[in-house]
């Protein structure tokens, strides 16, 4: 059950005259109507109440439940009377954080903020407002300014208000949602269950003991809803988490070391030099103790992203060679042509500058950050992406990316976008683990993560 459902039960059993038992002393409900009529008579003949038109009799079809016998149905209209109106009420944009005074719209805030109005404040109180467009309702029982058009604030006649206040909490649910339209022309159309006075305010006394208490289950069961929402995408950022931190997989020792792997691809990066197929590279400085992110085993290494990939910084060609005629190369300019395991470019270039290999993991670096995509052919690298591409699995590398994203977020500098240098990402510490051990490590990710995916 959740907490509105509860909510909406008990209330119901207190309208139903249900929650308390009856005490013949304490009277009717009809008599207490005859006092609330007689009280209207004598404000209307002090002048603080129009003399209305009788509504009609509430017919056998209008009452929508049983009431116990002593108890009388009236119209909402019978027992209130509005208070507060535009004299009583500031603009939106005058409302501030501190003043003398709070101020009450129909939001779902109790208050907005304040304000220094004096002649402006509402002294006759306590009053139930309705939000006339968002069907919230409100118990005031301090001074205030209306702060918003479409509230409506009743003060009770001869009824307990808190009484009403509860009423309108219950029925304010069951209006059907109009949007942002009116409400309270159905509301003032549902008829309101009178007991007799006393009556009321045992029924009040129970709903205020048993309330706290269905707050603080409203206030578990949205923290474990909550719990709930995040637990799969939680879930996979632990597993993710766990992998590259080599706490996924048993070492195997036949499988070698990191370091042993780093020497044979710093080998082939020589032979590559010196055959003239790769630029010779600045020696970056060791990883210091600083700089890890946490501890791996002892038979992975440490290095740098660059030692163990080629880093190609996306650049946008010039506007006027960019086309929507899908005959020319697919252009990646950023996170808007990326689905999570796919990339759905929607723009195309008849110049293509830096240019994607199959394999390739394509990476946002500029607003969106992270979110890294296999690329399935060529495509044109826009300012907003990069590519990174290495001999080692590509699924590695991209679980690599996946688990290190707030790592991005956390070395980006920029003001109007937020992004992520070639520097940046040529420095990123990489955790090294031994080659067959990544193969083990991807297989094992594959089979859990699609499991944390069912759960969402």
């Amino acid at each position: 059950m959740t907490a509105q459902e509860l909510k909406n039960s008990v209330l119901r059993r207190a309208f139903r005259g249900e929650l308390v038992e009856r005490r013949d002393e304490e009277g009717t409900g009809a008599e207490l109507l005859r006092q609330i009529e007689a009280e209207k008579a004598s404000l209307t003949k002090a002048g603080k109440l129009k003399k209305e038109k009788p509504l009609p009799p509430i017919t056998e079809e209008e009452k929508p439940f049983e009431i116990p016998e002593h108890w009388t149905w009236v119209w909402l209209l019978e027992v209130v009377r509005s208070v507060g109106g535009k004299e009583n009420q500031i603009l939106a944009k005058e409302v501030k954080k501190t003043g003398a005074f709070p101020a009450v719209s129909q939001g779902q805030q109790l208050i907005d903020g304040y304000c220094d109005c004096p002649e402006k404040v509402v002294q006759d109180l306590p009053l139930v407002m309705f939000g006339d467009h968002t069907r919230n309702v409100k118990y005031i029982d301090f001074p205030f300014v209306i702060s918003a058009d479409g509230t409506k604030f009743m003060k009770a006649i001869v009824v307990n208000p808190k009484y009403l206040f509860f009423w309108l909490l219950w029925t304010a649910e069951q209006l059907r949602n109009r949007g942002y339209a009116r409400h309270f022309s159905l509301l003032k159309q549902r008829p309101l269950p009178l007991p007799p006075l006393v009556e009321q305010a045992r029924i009040v006394a129970k709903l205020e003991e048993i309330w706290p208490e269905i707050e603080r289950y409203a206030a578990a069961r949205d923290e474990l809803e909550a719990l709930n929402r995040r637990f799969p995408n939680d879930l996979r950022k632990a597993v993710l988490q766990s992998a590259i931190r080599g706490e996924l997989v048993e070492r195997r020792a036949e499988e070698g070391t990191g370091a042993e792997l780093l020497k044979q691809i710093e080998a082939e990066k020589a032979a590559l030099t010196k055959a003239g197929k790769l630029k010779k590279e600045k020696p970056l400085p060791p990883i210091t103790d600083e700089e890890k992110p946490f501890e791996i085993p002892e038979h992975w290494t440490w290095t740098r992203l660059v030692s163990v990939a080629e880093i190609i910084m996306g650049q946008s060609p010039k506007g006027e060679a960019t086309t929507a005629d899908s005959r020319f190369m697919p252009l990646i300019g950023g996170a808007a042509d990326m689905k999570p395991d796919s990339l759905t470019p929607t723009r195309y270039t008849k110049e293509p500058t830096k240019i994607s290999k199959i394999d390739d993991v394509i990476l946002c670096i500029r607003a969106t950050l992270g979110k890294p995509v296999f690329a399935d052919k060529e495509y044109c690298l826009g300012r907003g992406v990069a590519a990174i591409r290495s001999t080692l699995p590509k699924k590695f590398i991209r679980y690599f990316f996946l688990s290190f994203e707030q790592y991005l977020y956390d070395k980006a500098t920029g003001t109007t976008f937020t992004q992520v240098t070639g520097t940046t990402l040529a420095e990123m510490p990489f955790p090294l683990p031994p080659l067959a051990e990544q193969a083990r490590i991807v297989a094992k990710l594959e089979e859990i993560l699609p499991l944390c995916d069912r759960l969402r």
